[in-house]
């Protein structure tokens, strides 16, 4: 029986994850090799190391070669996220969690598919997140499902502890947010992008920025860090949260799913669709890999599609120069992300939900 646990954020639920487990310093924690950066940073700050594993480019999952073979008497635990809006298929990692006595948890921020969904029921923890671009946008928030009764105790005795999250700051992400709706028309965006491009902006950059509900405060200080982690939910978030779930619309979801195998029945042969093989895949984003992503952009938006190149919400985890982590590169995982200096990634998202008539 799963327990669930609403947090501030994902990353928020996973700090509180972490206090709760209790991990020895210096344990090592395999994750996707694809992954977002704040999660290894909150294992960093708990003084693990993260252990990246290779995907497999088709699924999505990691590749059960690498994790066996990054299995060491220090691993303590596994970590898959899963991405673009797909699941990625766990058999593998699940056996060789329950050979070592890993704790499994998976990370399906990306990968939501209603209030019915909680993961894989053989992970431990499986992590849901409600922030501003979701599939159920609740402008922040997150739900844990944890499957293990005395981390479910440890992890509410610790909760009560942090302070609420400010009912003005959550009003002001709305009213921010009521501004931006306009821009989901595709036509407009096109507009404000090229209006942009002639006035010398990156408007990518700048409407990133403003719709990243939950990003944490500029600059690397660790404890403004630690105090935008360490809080709850405040009540508005709650009770958009709890709206969201009860209003859910799954045929919007099946449309959307619909529309990204459409899609991708379409692509020519020579334009590599990543996760083109997950399982249960409802297309979140589309990504795809190009050799000049400017262009395919520019024909995307061209077609209506909102087109973008690369992704600031994840990225190809580096291996840490020890020991036990050097052997493990993430060379397929990487591969996406790869680029010269001063380049952006080869990759493209696009969102098939968003194409005009």
């Amino acid at each position: 029986m799963d327990e669930a646990i609403v947090c501030f954020s994902v990353r928020s639920g996973f700090e509180l994850l972490l206090d709760a487990l209790g991990l020895p310093q210096g344990s090592e924690v395999l994750v996707s090799a694809i992954t977002h950066p704040d999660m290894v940073r909150i294992l960093e700050r708990h003084g693990l190391v993260a252990v990246p594993v290779d995907l497999d480019l088709r699924t999505l999952a990691p590749r059960p070669d690498r994790m066996a073979a990054a299995v060491s008497p220090r691993t303590r635990a596994v970590l898959v996220a899963h991405l673009f809006g797909g699941r990625a298929d766990l058999d593998e990692t699940v056996r060789i969690a329950r050979r070592h006595g890993l704790v499994l948890l998976e990370d399906c921020a990306q990968a939501f598919l209603g209030p019915a969904d909680r993961g894989d029921p053989r992970a431990d923890v499986s992590m849901f997140s409600f922030g501003s671009i979701k599939t159920s946008a609740a402008l922040g928030g997150a739900v844990l499902y944890v499957r293990r009764w005395h981390l479910v105790q440890a992890m509410r005795s610790r909760r009560a502890f942090w302070p609420r999250q400010s009912r003005w700051e959550y009003c002001a992400r709305a009213v921010r947010f009521c501004g931006l709706h306009v821009l989901e028309s595709p036509w407009i965006y096109g507009t404000v992008v090229g209006l942009g491009r002639l006035a010398g902006a990156d408007v990518d950059a700048v409407v990133d920025r403003a719709v990243h509900a939950l990003r944490p405060p500029p600059g690397g200080r660790e404890e403004s860090f630690e105090r935008w982690l360490r809080r709850r939910p405040s009540a508005p978030l709650l009770a958009v949260l709890a709206d969201r779930l009860r209003s859910f619309d799954a045929d919007r979801l099946r449309r959307r799913a619909e529309r990204g195998e459409d899609l991708a029945g379409r692509l020519p042969p020579w334009l590599f669709h990543p996760g083109d093989r997950a399982r249960e895949r409802t297309h979140w984003v589309f990504p795809v890999l190009a050799d000049d992503p400017a262009a395919l952009i520019a024909a995307l938006r061209a077609a209506g599609f909102d087109a973008t190149r690369g992704t600031t919400s994840i990225a190809a985890i580096p291996a840490r120069s020890t020991a036990t982590t050097r052997p493990f590169a993430p060379t397929r995982s990487r591969a996406i992300w790869d680029q010269p200096p001063g380049a952006a990634p080869r990759s493209t998202t696009t969102s098939p939900s968003l194409k005009s008539p």
